[in-house]
């Protein structure tokens, strides 16, 4: 299994557990995640870039691989995610560098050029 397939089976996973609560404040928190990212007066190709750099600076892992996936279904090209990928260790610094090789890991997945 790859670290695409995994985050996948784990994130389903968690998410029923979650749907499984039905709590309302995390079901709107939940809903507004989502609409978030949508096109708007920023394009969603951007939101999903802007999602990558602040999960790499906070170090989220998960969080890093879902809009590394989400960037490349968007149309995101593999020099646009590394550059996104560069503001984010300069903003972050090298604390960052173990979540740029993760990201990296699941960019090649996609075997972008």
């Amino acid at each position: 299994m790859n670290i695409i397939e995994d985050l996948h089976k784990r994130r389903e996973a968690g998410n029923q557990r979650i749907h499984n609560l039905n709590d309302l404040n995390i079901n709107r928190f939940m809903a507004l995640d989502t609409k978030a990212y949508e096109s708007s007066a920023v394009p969603a190709k951007y939101k999903e870039l802007m999602g990558l750099v602040g999960s790499a600076v906070l170090r989220c892992n998960d969080c890093i691989i879902y809009h590394i996936e989400a960037s490349v279904e968007c149309g995101c090209t593999k020099k646009e995610i590394s550059e996104a990928l560069n503001i984010a260790l300069v903003i972050g610094g090298s604390i960052v560098i173990p979540h740029l090789r993760v990201a990296l890991e699941a960019l090649e997945s996609y075997n972008l050029e």
